[in-house]
This record gives C-alpha cells, sequence and structure tokens, in this order.
C-alpha cells in the first residue's frame, strides 16, 4: 500500500479516470457496432458525424491511440459510402 497521501488520493483518482474511461470506450465500441450493422444510408449518415466525434474524443485524452481513431473513422466512412 502506498505511504505517501499524494500516492493515495493519486491511486483513487487514477480509479475513478479508469471507470470514466472505460465507459466512453464501451459506449463507442456500442455506437460503432451499430454504425457497422446499419443498413440504411440515412441513419448511417447521420450517426457518422457522432461516432467520429466520440473517436476524436477518445483518442484526445489518449484512451485510444490517435492512429487507431484515424484507421476507424477511415473505415467507417467507407463503409458508410458503400451502402445503397
Amino acid at each position: 500500500m502506498a505511504n505517501h497521501k499524494s500516492s493515495v488520493k493519486r491511486i483513487r483518482s487514477n480509479e475513478a479516470k479508469h471507470l470514466t474511461n472505460k465507459y466512453q470506450e464501451k459506449s463507442t465500441r456500442t455506437v460503432i457496432k451499430k454504425l457497422r450493422t446499419t443498413t440504411d444510408k440515412k441513419e448511417a449518415i447521420a450517426l457518422l458525424p457522432k461516432v467520429k466525434s466520440m473517436l476524436d474524443k477518445l483518442a484526445k485524452k489518449n484512451v485510444i491511440h490517435k492512429n487507431k481513431a484515424s484507421n476507424l473513422k477511415s473505415k467507417l466512412t467507407k463503409t458508410v459510402a458503400a451502402l445503397k
């Protein structure tokens, strides 16, 4: 166990941040799955900016790597463009 007051506080704050990051990443994955499975082009076009925004926020906070966010955005854009 940590001996310093600041170490104990850091452990508490890290746990809180971990839970927040985990929740946001899981929410993003759920929306990505919904976007990939949709067959309606209008719905996909409406959902794409929301997904891109979520990915950018995760990358900005270093929850996911910025290149991973870019790759996902690119693939999702291609998926939406391929819909009829």
